[in-house]
């Protein structure tokens, strides 16, 4: 797994949903109750940009149908979203983006 530095997240204690890169990846960032969560930044529905959402109970809602995912495990209503690895290291937010092989161990893993 490689992990991105997030620069621009000042205060982690406080709520925030924020689109940030990771490498090439567009992910976004949501701070809720002291944790800091990262999932895919587009709803699967149709693609909509999930950082002009809100957060409501632990879960990510899609600003255009109303779709919400589970912050934890990416579930929603119909679909799912692609979680990443999150931590956190003097007040500084990381990234973790595993690769094609990261992925297929942990499969073989079960």
């Amino acid at each position: 797994m490689k992990w991105y530095r997030i620069p621009g997240i000042e205060d982690i204690d406080k709520p925030f949903i924020k689109k940030v890169k990771a490498g090439t990846i567009s992910i976004c960032l949501v701070g809720y109750k002291g944790e800091v969560f990262a999932v895919s930044a587009t709803c699967p529905h149709q693609g909509f940009d999930l950082s002009l959402g809100s957060c409501e109970n632990g879960k990510l809602i899609c600003p255009v149908h109303n779709y919400s995912f589970d912050l934890q495990t990416g579930k929603g209503n119909y679909d799912y979203l692609k979680t990443y690895a999150v931590k956190i290291k003097d007040n500084i937010v990381y990234i973790g983006i595993s690769s094609v092989w990261d992925d297929i161990k942990q499969v073989f893993s079960k």
